[in-house]
């Protein structure tokens, strides 16, 4: 995955990071207890993947490279060369 810089955006880095608010917030209401607000954790955990998706079709999100196929070798070969 690396390779391919995958997650390595600011859309997927801001989605997780609202989506990490939202499960703190949710988590601490399950102890305090407070049901109203438990709910409230998991709906802005999932507005996370939500916005991380707007993001990324801003142009947040990974640009499309058309130089990388799967199907080309166009990598020279370690080795002698012999």
């Amino acid at each position: 995955m690396s390779g391919s810089a995958h997650g390595h955006t600011t859309a997927a880095w801001t989605g997780v990071g609202v989506s990490f608010i939202g499960f703190i917030l949710a988590s601490v209401a399950m102890v305090i207890p407070s049901p109203v607000l438990v709910i409230v954790g998991i709906v802005i955990a999932a507005l996370g993947a939500v916005v991380g998706k707007v993001m990324s079709m801003a142009g947040f999100g990974k640009k499309p490279n058309d130089h990388h196929s799967l199907g080309s070798s166009n990598k020279t070969p370690i080795g002698s060369g012999v």
